[in-house]
């Protein structure tokens, strides 16, 4: 038997999912955001707030997910569809078209054809992207246990502004939901407040969307009516005060969205570095939500690491770096660089103020030190590129020394060309490879050369006038 969180009296059975859907609304315009971007995609910690509502509604498990859309459906639809294959879901979502956008209420009321086949439903709101599985279980948990034909999740806040106030009786008993543009001062000045999540069983779903009515004046239709419709005939209405109340905010303004975005950053950084990892300041450093990081790596500060990133064991990660979409091995250093789309194998070094672009694989035991770029290249084992050097398109064997100032000369002004630089190489400073070339295993590069044509085994090249000293 499980127990609902802080009643430890009232035994509960697990929570049955079979009979179960989840709705997610997402239709709203967004028109505070100020953006050509649908609110529900713009991104928190790397993905868009609906899926991070998407992912939590999945950890439940139930018989099927509805999402309800209205403005740039096309657009919402597709990235929905990609969320769902990127999460290896078979099953896709159902979509729902709001045709006019006239409230959470409608939005359901449209839903009714899907809704239908199922016993009961929660309903998500898409801009509320920081809910919590733990919060949603219980919900349901709280919900299943007292034959409630609705329960929604609550929340307590300094700050309630903006949102809909929970009234309740005395004897704390939910009365009703009222929006804060229908508030009385009382009511105003409650700080419990609704999360815009609930379970309804759909039975009485159906026969109170029969009765709301429209508000305000956009003749708006609020879902939270319902609750009180309800009440007035008979029925058991529940509440789950989740104990965090950030899980309620909602997403209406870019100020929010920040605000959203470092309590998400926060929770992952909490989450690291229980699992062994050390970040110096979590207040500068910005991890994403899919980036995979092993014990003992050090973050310093001022570091982001972006993308789909994994990062390997007792790697430490220097101040001001970023990091995007990459796949760093072990006991790496990297130092204030920037590093994008590329794979840095174990115990490789990069920087200071290097720059590895999309492309590159590097290592292992490779040094790309100072001021140095690495664009679509392949550099072997032990190899260093050690300062202020340009390589480009280029295939580098092992044990090559690429000398400061070097540069691989790899467009001709119509396409780009490839270096081969085999293994034992060592090319002198301030040379210039023009591309296509090719320069053979333990061949000599004099400093200051410019290469044109490739270079044999073993052979030492000079391409550079002789020295005259005028006096």
């Amino acid at each position: 038997m499980a127990f609902i969180y802080g009643r430890n009296d009232i035994p509960v059975k697990p929570v049955k999912n079979s009979q179960i859907a989840v709705l997610i609304l997402a239709a709203g315009s967004g028109t505070r955001m100020e953006s050509e971007l649908p609110k529900v995609l713009h991104p928190i910690c790397g993905r868009p707030m609906l899926f991070h509502v998407l992912r939590v509604a999945l950890a439940l498990k139930p018989a099927s997910i509805g999402v309800v859309i209205g403005h740039q459906v096309e657009i919402v639809k597709k990235s929905a569809q990609e969320m769902f294959k990127e999460c290896s879901i078979s099953k896709p979502p159902q979509f729902i078209i709001q045709k006019k956008l006239l409230g959470s209420g409608n939005a359901v009321l449209e839903s009714l054809p899907f809704l239908k086949k199922f016993k009961s439903v929660v309903v998500l709101c898409a801009d509320t992207p920081l809910l919590t599985y733990e919060s949603l279980y219980s919900l349901i948990q709280n919900h299943q246990a007292h034959n409630n034909l609705a329960t929604l999740l609550s929340a307590k806040v300094s700050n309630p502004k903006g949102y809909g106030r929970v009234i309740r009786s005395p004897l704390g008993e939910v009365l009703k939901i009222v929006e804060e543009t229908l508030a009385t001062p009382k009511e105003a000045a409650i700080n419990e407040i609704n999360s815009g999540s609930y379970i309804f069983e759909v039975n009485a779903l159906v026969e109170g969307l029969k009765e709301i009515g429209a508000k305000g004046e956009k003749k708006e239709h609020f879902l939270t009516d319902i609750l009180e419709i309800l009440r007035s005939k008979g029925g058991r209405i529940g509440v789950h005060l989740t104990p965090n109340s950030e899980e309620a905010l909602g997403v209406n303004t870019r100020v929010q969205l920040a605000a959203a975005e470092r309590i998400m950053n926060r929770r992952i950084l909490e989450r690291l570095m229980l699992s062994g990892v050390t970040v110096k300041d979590p207040a500068s450093v910005h991890v994403d939500c899919d980036v995979d990081i092993a014990r003992d790596v050090i973050i310093e500060p001022f570091v982001m690491i972006a993308g789909k990133s994994k990062i390997g064991k007792k790697t430490r990660i220097g101040a001001f770096s970023k990091l995007s979409n990459v796949e760093i091995g072990a006991e790496c250093e990297i130092e204030m660089s920037r590093l994008d789309s590329c794979r840095l194998m174990d115990r490789s070094e990069i920087g200071p103020f290097s720059h590895i672009r999309p492309g590159s694989v590097i290592g292992p035991k490779v040094r790309i030190g100072n001021f140095s770029e690495v664009k679509a290249s392949r550099i072997g084992t032990g190899s260093k590129v050690s300062h202020l050097s340009y390589i480009g398109d280029a295939e580098i064997g092992d044990n090559v020394n690429v000398g400061a100032g070097t540069i691989t000369c790899n467009f001709d002004g119509k396409k780009k060309n490839q270096t081969v630089i085999e293994t034992g190489a060592f090319v002198g400073s301030n040379v210039n490879l023009v591309a296509p070339v090719k320069v053979g295993r333990q061949a000599l590069i004099a400093a200051g050369s410019t290469i044109t044509e490739d270079v044999p085994a073993k052979a030492k090249a000079f391409a550079r006038a002789r020295q005259v000293n005028k006096v």
